[in-house]
């Protein structure tokens, strides 16, 4: 994360959903992943972007990249503005062995990319 990030919160539960980070005459908007979410727009826009865009897609399915090369099916556990934790995808089963991996942030497609690419 740039030092000069502007963090975004919602004006109804004051939830962080992104920041704005400065470039030129106007803004871009950046979810929680890090990943630029508009090109430059104005304020208004960047801050309507990213209260468009909430926090639902932190519950869609998301696949990281192994050491090995592979892939693996997994949802979002902990974001932060220093690292992204991801767990191995469960569906739910309270058997099922709790895997963790953790992705650098700002998140690049070659780490961690939504599932169905």
């Amino acid at each position: 994360m740039d030092t000069d990030w502007i963090e975004h919160r919602r004006a109804e539960d004051r939830e962080r959903v992104g920041w704005m980070k400065p470039v030129d005459d106007g803004f871009v908007a950046i979810d929680l992943l890090g990943r630029h979410r508009t090109d430059v727009v104005d304020w208004l826009t960047a801050e309507e972007t990213l209260d468009e865009l909430g926090l639902s897609y932190l519950a869609d399915p998301y696949e990281v990249r192994l050491d090995h090369g592979g892939w693996l099916r997994v949802r979002i556990a902990e974001v932060s503005p220093d690292e992204v934790r991801v767990k191995k995808d469960d569906w739910g089963d309270m058997t099922a062995p709790q895997l963790y991996y953790t992705v650098s942030f700002p998140v690049d497609d070659e780490q961690l990319r939504p599932l169905g690419r």
